[in-house]
């Protein structure tokens, strides 16, 4: 039997919340990890040589000319924010093709939003949707438990 001592609640609560912030950051990594893999691959639909038109469609990821976009892709480290975490997920900034000046920070945005004819290529979206519809539910279930919390 278990005598209820003064602070038990205290400290078992401090122990249970100190428990899910560092699963809560363990998932958020595992999750960032998750969608750059994913955008990685969204971002290799195909490849061609510079100038040469592209094989892959609008509305699906960029054909790789020099790798240089695939190679920015990247998250920033998982830190604590407000009462969670947060990171980032995307291209890293001063990354530039050999072949040219415009980073693959400002080439990854136009590919995703839009291109001056219309065209989207987008590869960070899809990933994420991927990445927070199929990859999250696996992690929580495995990093929490399944079936919790029941609302």
């Amino acid at each position: 039997m278990i005598e209820l001592r003064p602070g038990l609640f205290t400290t078992l609560f401090t122990e249970i919340a100190a428990d899910g912030q560092l699963k809560s950051k363990s998932l958020l990594t595992q999750l960032a990890n998750a969608i750059e893999r994913q955008a990685k691959v969204n971002a290799s639909s195909g490849s061609h040589h510079r100038g040469t038109p592209t094989p892959a469609s609008p509305g699906s990821g960029p054909a790789v000319i020099s790798g240089t976009l695939r190679r920015s892709i990247t998250h920033t480290a998982v830190a604590p924010s407000g009462t969670g975490w947060e990171t980032k997920v995307g291209t890293g900034a001063g990354i530039s093709p050999p072949y040219g000046r415009t980073p693959a920070s400002k080439y990854g945005l136009a590919l995703e939003t839009g291109l001056r004819n219309g065209s989207t290529y987008p590869f960070l979206k899809p990933a994420f949707r991927f990445g927070v519809t199929v990859v999250a539910p696996q992690l929580y279930v495995s990093i929490y438990r399944a079936g919790w919390p029941r609302i």
